[in-house]
C-alpha cells in the first residue's frame, strides 16, 4: 500500500460543419476535398461495409500509464529499502518477527488479516489504530477470496492479506526508525508490575525467573544497590534508561 496513450487513429477527410457552410454559402465543400484515389466500384469501408483488412503497421499496445509506472517503481524501490533494513537488524530481532507472526498466523497458511497483523504488530510493541493497519493492508497486502466451508459453500466477500516476507520487512523498517528510549520505556514497563514507575527487589526477582535466569537473592540484591542512585532500593525510570543507554 501514486497517462498518454499512443493509440493509432484513422480519420475521414474533413467537412465543414453544417453551421459553417450555412454560414459562409459560397465555400463549395467540393472544393475542400481532395480526390478520391479509389476506383470507382472500390469497395467503401464505413459503417455497414465491409471492414478493412487490419494493417499490423499502424496498430500499437498502449504504453501504460505514467501514474501506474511510477507507482511500481516506487513500490520496487520500498522493496529494496525493506530488504536494506532487514539486513540491519540483529538475529534476535529478526526471530522477535518470526514469533510474533507464526503466533498470530493461527491457521498457518503464511499469511495474517486485519486482526492478526493488529496484534502481531501490538506484541512487537506497535499499537497503531484500524486506519493505519488497513493502510498496510491496502498497499502491502494480497487480496484473497474464500469460500466458507459447509454444505453450502458460498464465497466469502475479499480481503486482504499480509505475507510473512511483507510482514517482516515492514516491521524491520518500524524497529530501525523506532526511538531506542521508547524501547527501553517498553523493557521498564515489563519490569515495573502495577505501574509504580520503579523496579524493585520483588520485581527484579520475578523477571529473573520468568527468564530462567539462576539468580541468588544476593545478586538480586547487589544489582539493584549498584544502580540505585537515589538510596530508596528500587530503580526509577530514569535510572534505568541511564544504565541501558550506559
Amino acid at each position: 500500500m501514486e497517462g498518454q496513450y499512443n493509440y493509432a487513429f484513422t480519420f475521414a477527410e474533413p467537412r465543414p460543419p453544417p453551421r459553417y457552410r450555412a454560414q459562409h454559402p459560397h465555400i463549395s465543400t467540393q472544393k475542400m476535398t481532395t480526390p478520391s484515389t479509389q476506383p470507382p466500384h472500390a469497395p467503401r469501408y464505413g459503417l455497414g461495409r465491409t471492414n478493412p483488412p487490419p494493417n499490423p503497421s499502424s496498430t500499437f499496445a498502449p504504453n501504460p500509464p505514467k501514474n501506474a509506472q511510477r507507482l511500481e517503481s516506487e513500490r520496487l524501490e520500498a522493496e529494496r529499502l525493506a530488504r536494506d533494513s532487514l539486513s540491519e537488524l540483529s538475529e534476535e530481532q529478526r526471530e522477535e518477527i518470526s514469533e510474533a507472526f507464526n503466533l498470530f498466523d493461527l491457521d498457518k497458511d503464511g499469511y495474517i488479516d486485519y486482526h492478526e497483523l493488529k496484534v502481531a504488530m501490538k506484541a512487537l510493541g506497535f499499537d497503531l489504530p484500524k486506519n493505519e493497519i488497513l493502510g498496510l493492508l491496502n498497499t502491502h497486502g494480497t487480496q484473497t477470496t474464500t469460500t466458507k466451508r459447509g454444505a453450502q459453500a458460498q464465497p466469502q466477500p475479499p480481503r486482504r492479506l499480509l505475507s510473512f516476507q511483507a510482514f517482516q520487512n515492514l516491521m524491520a523498517q518500524r524497529i530501525l526508525s523506532r526511538d531506542p528510549r521508547e524501547e527501553i520505556d517498553r523493557a521498564f514497563e515489563l519490569f515495573d508490575e502495577g505501574g509504580k514507575g520503579r523496579i524493585t527487589l520483588q520485581d527484579l526477582t520475578r523477571v529473573a525467573r520468568e527468564l530462567g535466569e539462576g539468580l541468588s537473592h544476593d545478586e538480586l540484591v547487589a544489582m539493584i544497590e549498584e544502580f540505585d542512585m537515589d538510596g530508596d532500593n528500587a530503580i526509577s525510570r530514569e535510572e534505568f534508561m541511564g544504565i541501558c543507554l550506559g
